[in-house]
This record gives C-alpha cells, structure tokens and sequence, in this order.
C-alpha cells in the first residue's frame, strides 16, 4: 500500500480523482491535503507545469509522495482559451457560474459548429526523490448556447463530449461522466504507470 496526500483542495476535483484512482489502484491510499498548506501558485505555462509545481510543494511540504493534476478547457473560438487560465477565466476567486457566464458571453453569437472545444487534464504521481509519473486524458467536444444539467461541477453543463449521446457532463451520473472525462482518463492512465513504478521500484 502506498500513500498519497492530494494537492488539490477542491472536494469536486478530489471526489473524482478518489473515484478513480481507488477503482484502477486499489493498493494506493489517498489522504487530504493536510488544512495548514496554503494554496500553491499556479503560474506554469502549461498543464503539464501546473501540476508538477502542486505535486513538487506538497511533497515538499509533507515528505510524502503526492498525486496533482491540472485542468484546461481549450476552446477553437477563442483560440485555445481559457486553457491554463480555466478555474480562474473570470477573474482570481470566480465561482462556477462565473466562469461559464463569460465563456457564453464570448461564444454569444457563434453557432453551434463554431463552438468545437477539448478538455485536457495532466495528472501528476510525485514522491519526494524525485521520482514521478505524468499522463494526460483528453475529450472533445462542443460549448452548449446554455447551461444544462445540475450535476457535476465546472463546465460540465455546457460540454458535451463528441463520444457521448448529446447530453452535457452535468447531464449525465458520475459513472457516465467517468466512463468518458479528461480526468478520468488521465487518473486512469496515471493509475498504470504508478503500479509499474510499485512493481519495478518496490514503492
């Protein structure tokens, strides 16, 4: 059994990640970020960068080995953004409802085919030597003209995934969303190249 803390402080991010991760890896165990470690600044260039700077200061911080990741929404339209600026679009302590207000406000008068977009997310599994594993998880899909559904967190009521059925992320339970999403995926494949490092290093 191997022990990580998460980096991330937000209960829908963890939720998910816990899903996933306790699913795919059964021989990890996932602790909250101890309540006395500030946020970290977030001021990489790209996912990738995001993650590892939260993974690296919670190791730091802990002396554990630690699990993070990072999220962006690259809309066509809007030439790649909101990307690494997605949880903070409309400013530093935006909500939810926030950030999709403005991203509806600046795909207002785009139809539908215009307003193609991709969810990325890098996920992070760090340990305090210096020893990590990185994966990312993709989805495509289109910006709805309105917010749908009432689960799930984010953007989820105005993405819907191509290999889906029409229906937005917040339309669909948390089962669904897993069987297509970003994150899924990359925890899914982060979860692989954790188990090669416990078998191969003894971890």
């Amino acid at each position: 059994m191997t022990t990580f803390v998460l980096a991330t402080a937000n209960p829908d991010k963890a939720r998910e990640i816990v899903a996933v991760l306790t699913k795919e890896a059964p021989s990890l165990e996932l602790v909250a970020r101890p309540p006395g470690i500030p946020d970290v600044d977030e001021v990489g260039e790209t996912l990738e960068d995001n993650a590892r700077i939260k993974a690296v200061a919670l190791c730091a911080a802990t002396s554990m080995p630690a699990v993070a990741d990072d999220t962006g929404l690259h809309v066509d339209a809007l030439g790649g953004s909101p990307g690494v600026h997605t949880a903070r679009y409309a400013g530093e302590h935006a909500t939810y409802a926030d950030n999709v207000e403005k991203l509806l406000a600046e795909l207002d008068a785009l139809p539908l085919e215009r307003r193609a977009a991709r969810f990325a997310t890098v996920a992070v599994a760090r340990w305090p030597d210096g020893l990590e594993v990185a994966a990312l998880g993709e989805v495509e899909g289109v910006i709805t003209t309105a917010g749908r559904g009432d689960e799930g967190f984010g953007y989820d009521p105005v993405f819907v995934p191509l290999e889906g059925d029409g229906r937005t992320f917040a339309e669909m339970t948390a089962e669904e969303k897993h069987a297509l999403s970003h994150r899924a995926r990359a925890f899914r494949t982060l979860a692989q190249g954790v188990r090669v490092i416990q078998q191969t290093e003894g971890r």
